[in-house]
């Protein structure tokens, strides 16, 4: 009876250990008591470093744990970060946080920018094609921009995990040439090197960089976004957004754009695109967190603090700002399935 008893024993402790490290292993890591926050190449750079260090001390205030910040220069290496669990929060783009969601499907999104009405219903940024100013003429048909034109040019993309600087102009170049038997059959692996369509094609690795692409005369058309430049360009011409706007870059802008600073480019096509999202990933931030941060990103406090939405007239560089009503709201996974049907058109 004894010797029963003991292998019982020692049976439900060996059970209860298996247990033990399903649980601890589940996810492959562990809750710890330190944040992560992986960084596009876009926000990594030194003029971003206020944003990023007060969005920093207000999570580990409400969570009361260290935050460390992740910088990057390349886009796969940001969306490989968050998918191998060594980022508990990452901010990407639409494109990316699909990526990363295919790649581990505990990464969810807890909460996005709103636009100027403090909802989802205008929550967008635009998507440029641009070209330089002095040769725009170049660029059109009839008088008007025409994609027909970019043709044979050299081509400047950001990261082809790019929603705004890839995913979205490529889908629209794509859809204009299929129509053409020249390019019949035309895919998006064509588009991402010199050949059917394009002459060279360069990517930046940032928004910022492709727009350097184009100003410092490397690429002829350059695909980049609004919100990645705004803290470099002003309007020299025409209404924000809109096709045929020419902008300059500020006398004083930081790097990249202080090589190229009074250049001028114009917007040949402007396309609206999905904001970006701030992405958790759960295995390793964990519901705790993930329900204070949702609460914490969506408060008033957040939405009221002008260091994290930096008022629009201040002329501050920020990654968000305040010109209405922005602030962040709740988002789910489903939200995003526009861009993810870009990949099935």
């Amino acid at each position: 009876m004894k010797q029963r008893w003991s292998l019982l024993a020692m049976l439900l402790v060996f059970t209860i250990g298996l247990a033990a490290c399903s649980e601890s292993s589940a996810g492959g890591t562990e809750v710890d008591d330190v944040i992560d926050i992986v960084w596009y190449p876009n926000e990594s750079g030194s003029d971003m470093k206020s944003s990023r260090d007060e969005i920093g001390n207000v999570i580990a205030e409400a969570t009361g744990k260290d935050v460390e910040h992740h910088l990057t220069t390349d886009y796969a290496v940001a969306i490989e970060t968050i998918i191998n669990d060594n980022a508990d929060l990452a901010f990407m783009g639409a494109q990316g946080y699909i990526e990363a969601k295919n790649g581990n499907d505990a990464i969810v999104p807890l909460a996005v920018p709103s636009g100027a009405s403090g909802t989802l219903d205008d929550a967008v940024y635009h998507s440029w094609l641009a070209v330089n100013v002095d040769e725009q003429d170049d660029y059109k048909i009839d008088g008007e921009f025409s994609l027909d034109t970019i043709a044979d040019k050299r081509f400047s993309f950001v990261s082809n995990s790019s929603t705004s600087g890839f995913k979205v102009p490529s889908s629209s170049i794509l859809a204009h040439f299929a129509q053409q038997d020249e390019y019949a059959g035309l895919a998006e692996e064509d588009l991402m090197e010199g050949g059917p369509l394009f002459s060279q094609v360069l990517f930046g690795g940032s928004h910022q960089g492709s727009a350097v692409n184009l100003l410092n005369g490397n690429a002829d058309v350059a695909a980049f976004c609004d919100t990645c430049v705004e803290n470099y360009v002003e309007v020299a011409e025409g209404d924000v957004n809109t096709v045929g706007a020419v902008y300059k870059v500020k006398g004083d802008a930081a790097e990249p754009f202080n090589t190229v600073t009074g250049s001028e480019f114009t917007l040949m096509s402007v396309t609206p695109v999905l904001n970006a999202p701030f992405a958790a990933n759960m295995d390793v931030l964990g519901q705790e967190d993930f329900d204070t941060l949702k609460e914490l990103f969506t408060s008033d406090e957040i939405a009221d603090n002008q260091k994290i939405f930096v008022p629009e007239d201040s002329g501050e560089a920020g990654l968000f700002f305040k010109s209405d009503n922005e602030r962040f709201v709740e988002v789910e996974d489903s939200w995003f399935d526009p861009i993810r049907e870009l990949s099935d058109e």
